[in-house]
């Protein structure tokens, strides 16, 4: 069972906050913090300095908080557009990207293939498997080559040789009287059987 989730999460307070309410004269728990414009700014040595509230005065802090003090025009419009989101390489990946824009994936270094490679293995597992002369292949027909111990691409010839030699290993008039292997030698002729037909 998942733990319950934390109705405050999402709106920065600190429940339980041992600090009280830094507005003056104000004893409620300062449970939302808020930047210290006279503090230490944020930057790589930390997050910097902050003032701690009460709901009520967080919001007035808020309302009267420059949060553009010291941009310049150009910086406040940039900040204020709706266009100001994440940075994003999505229009590699449009089906209209062309082929001047490669994706940004491709210029990736892979030296041991562990991405590429599984990449190719998911695109062959998703591609239709057809025989060499281009019929599709059933799920049938992909379980009766795989009983032939033969692969997708296996044309009529093979299908016959390995018919062959496995009707030699299994029968028991060819492998000296062993009849361990009746039921391989039924599903070997039964693989067969639906192979001369799909090939067909």
């Amino acid at each position: 069972m998942s733990a319950p989730r934390n109705p405050d999460r999402f709106h920065g307070r600190m429940r339980g906050s041992q600090r009280v309410c830094q507005h003056p004269r104000c004893q409620h728990p300062g449970e939302f913090r808020a930047p210290n414009p006279y503090g230490r700014p944020p930057g790589p040595n930390g997050p910097g300095d902050y003032l701690y509230f009460c709901l009520d005065h967080v919001r007035e802090f808020n309302a009267g908080y420059d949060w553009f003090a010291g941009m310049t025009a150009e910086e406040i419009s940039k900040a204020q557009s709706p266009l100001n989101v994440w940075p994003s390489e999505t229009r590699a990946f449009r089906a209209n990207g062309g082929a001047d824009s490669p994706p940004r994936w491709a210029d990736f270094n892979d030296p041991l293939e562990a991405i590429s490679a599984r990449f190719k293995g998911r695109m062959e597992e998703m591609k239709p498997a057809m025989t060499p002369g281009g019929k599709i292949l059933s799920s049938e027909d992909r379980s009766a080559l795989k009983t032939l111990g033969l692969g997708h691409d296996a044309d009529r010839k093979a299908v016959r040789s390995a018919y062959s030699q496995l009707v030699r290993k299994y029968h028991p008039d060819r492998n000296g009287g062993d009849r361990s292997h009746e039921k391989a030698l039924q599903d070997v002729i039964a693989a067969y059987t639906h192979l001369k037909t799909a090939y067909s």
